[in-house]
């Protein structure tokens, strides 16, 4: 399995630590991009503790209160959505290829299929991570 990243992936990811990278343009893909990324050069376990902090980062900077934006259930139940869909991927030469080949990782609603509304939106879920009510999030090892 040959995941690789391109040199903009690299850059997009320093420009995100460096809170370099405008709060408006981190949409949805941005998060998927940068899951992808970080489990490129890591295991899941090391990519939670970065996206945490390149999140908050971001945040913080941009004068976000962390506790009122920053989500742990989403942020962890996506990045092993990221992983899962990793696993079944043989070659992408950059992350916007892998998400071209994987679209389902680009509806935002996805997580609806794992998690209650109720759940999933409740503080509970955006203080800590809650494992799923609905439908269990595949675990692949990287």
């Amino acid at each position: 399995m040959a995941l690789l990243l391109s040199e903009d992936d690299i850059l997009f990811k320093q420009q995100i630590e460096s809170c370099d990278f405008s709060i408006p343009d981190f949409d949805h893909r941005a998060h998927v991009r940068l899951a992808y990324v970080y489990l490129t050069e890591n295991n899941p376990d090391v990519a939670i503790v970065q996206m945490k902090a390149a999140l908050l980062g971001l945040l913080k900077h941009a004068g976000i209160d962390p506790d009122a934006k920053y989500h742990e259930t989403l942020t962890k139940a996506w990045l092993l959505a990221v992983n899962h869909f990793m696993q079944s991927t043989t070659q992408a030469e950059s992350a916007d290829s892998f998400i071209d080949q994987n679209p389902s990782l680009l509806d935002s609603s996805i997580m609806l299929s794992h998690y209650s509304a109720e759940l999933l939106f409740s503080e509970p879920a955006r203080a800590d991570f809650i494992e799923p009510d609905v439908s269990p999030i595949p675990i692949d090892s990287h």
